[in-house]
């Protein structure tokens, strides 16, 4: 059985559709990926299946609970760590971990227990007694890390969970994200823009553009669908008829001045290709990346651009206008 399943799941804020007809499987203990750009549906998507939202229509159970039927079956299943800073900076880390056992009535010595080994797992031990004002991006990810992981939760859902955090600190929470997978047997459900991060976590991924699901199954079979070799050329006025009519050109993308192809063989059939395409200042070769799915399939790039807005401040501009 599936930890989390989703039929038709659909979100409205008035006359904008936020998730159009989603339906997916994730399976227990796997990281599955909601991939897309600003806007997509990545934010909302999770605020539905952790009872932040109702949905306008459609149906999902986590951990075999339904979202509107029995929220509290669900919270009790799951650990959240938001896109927006939301421990407490006046507390030390040992404080914040503790606060939250106590909010879900932990005894005692458990709690005690469970700090421990989550200081430990995110490697805060010895910064435990600090003020978290004091501690770094990268530092106050891991601690929210932790605290999501402070009840046992079979699912812990992170909203962009490196945005932000210098490239050392992002793969160090990646790494802390695989561990918790493994170490933890927890399904992890990660929304990300970033397209390495995904391509680097994820057992499987959705991608998502317009609250619609456009491709989902694991990155490397993503990939598999682009195949071959992508060229990218920065070209004015492209003979397009004559390109399409090579045989080894398999795709073709046209994006202000800049013509992505997928072609077989490319180091074979470069020349001929060039013979044809018109003058051309600039050509780039490399293998397919999930970047080149999200073109194949949408037939734009994904927008590398600050995350769609906190969980937080999406809620209070919903609720603001009703």
């Amino acid at each position: 059985m599936p930890i989390i399943k989703t039929d038709n799941l659909i979100k409205k804020f008035g006359d904008f559709t936020a998730v159009n007809g989603l339906s997916l499987e994730v399976n227990q203990g796997e990281i599955f990926g909601l991939l897309g750009p600003n806007g997509a549906g990545k934010s909302t998507t999770l605020m539905m299946l952790t009872t932040l939202l109702k949905p306008t229509s459609g149906t999902a159970r986590v951990n075999n609970f339904d979202i509107v039927a029995d929220p509290d079956g669900v919270r009790k299943s799951i650990g959240i760590v938001f896109q927006d800073p939301s421990s407490d900076d006046t507390l030390t880390g040992y404080e914040n971990l503790k606060l939250h056992g106590m909010l879900y009535n932990m005894p005692a010595e458990l709690r005690e227990r469970r700090i421990k080994e989550v200081l430990e797992l995110v490697d805060l031990t010895n910064r435990k007694d600090d003020l978290v004002k004091n501690y770094s991006g990268g530092m106050r990810r891991r601690l929210e890390l932790g605290r999501g992981l402070m009840h046992h939760p079979k699912i812990i859902f992170l909203d962009e969970p490196t945005l932000g955090l210098d490239p050392q600190s992002r793969e160090n929470i990646w790494d802390y994200i695989e561990k918790l997978s493994k170490e933890e047997r927890v399904s992890v459900i990660i929304t990300t823009h970033y397209m390495d991060e995904a391509d680097k976590l994820c057992d499987r991924l959705a991608i998502i553009d317009k609250g619609k699901i456009v491709a989902l199954d694991s990155p490397t079979n993503l990939k598999k669908v682009v195949g071959g070799d992508v060229i990218n050329l920065k070209i004015k006025n492209p003979d397009i008829e004559s390109i399409k009519k090579l045989d080894f050109v398999k795709n073709i993308n046209s994006k202000d001045g800049t013509l992505s192809l997928s072609v077989n063989n490319a180091n074979e059939n470069i020349s001929e290709l060039l013979a044809v395409t018109g003058r051309v200042e600039s050509v780039e070769l490399h293998s397919p990346t999930l970047n080149d799915v999200f073109l194949h399939y949408t037939g734009r790039e994904i927008r590398e651009e600050s995350a769609e807005g906190g969980w937080s401040e999406r809620i209070i501009n919903y609720r603001s206008k009703k």
